[in-house]
């Protein structure tokens, strides 16, 4: 069974349908909807500040996602996908989103919907990064935009996959 800790009086709040691999780590004030699954080494950290996450959001092996310290607070919309070892911290992620591997999102950025943060791309602090767009690099900047082949093709495939993932360890 995952690692879920009360912290300050705040504890993990779970929607229907989640999967939590037994190593992942959820801690503090942390709400999550339905459909969600949090996948082998991830840790989602609400102990300094609140995690809100949507419906169908994953997270996968060895991602994190923190806050800062009654400052920047986490929030994830629905049809996420956060990569292996990501970092999403203190941020706003909307909906439809897909946060590549190794990908760095820093406090106070907000990603709107429809947008993929490539693999590997750091996005500094307090960047708003455009609807429907891909960013890529250190820091990262818009390299294109996500037509409906990578919508489908990438965003929401990888969301609804990792639905189906999870239903295999259930």
């Amino acid at each position: 069974m995952a690692l879920i800790k009360t912290v300050n009086g705040d504890t993990p709040e779970f929607g229907k349908n989640c999967f939590l691999a037994e190593n992942s780590t959820i801690t503090g004030n942390v709400k999550m909807g339905d459909d969600c699954s949090i996948w082998f080494n991830a840790v989602i950290r609400g102990d300094v500040h609140y995690i809100k996450m949507g419906n169908k959001v994953n997270v996968q092996d060895g991602a994190v996602v923190h806050c800062t310290y009654k400052k920047s607070p986490t929030n994830i919309g629905n049809n996420v996908s956060i990569g292996h070892n990501a970092l999403v911290h203190g941020c706003t992620i909307k909906d439809n989103v897909l946060i590549g591997m190794g990908a760095i999102v820093m406090d106070d950025v907000i990603v709107e919907s429809n947008t993929i943060i490539a693999a590997g791309a750091v996005v500094l602090q307090g960047t708003h990064v455009e609807g429907g767009c891909v960013y890529a690099g250190i820091p990262a900047k818009k390299v294109k935009e996500v037509g409906k082949e990578l919508l489908e093709g990438e965003i929401n495939r990888i969301a609804d996959s990792y639905v189906m993932y999870s239903g295999w360890y259930k």
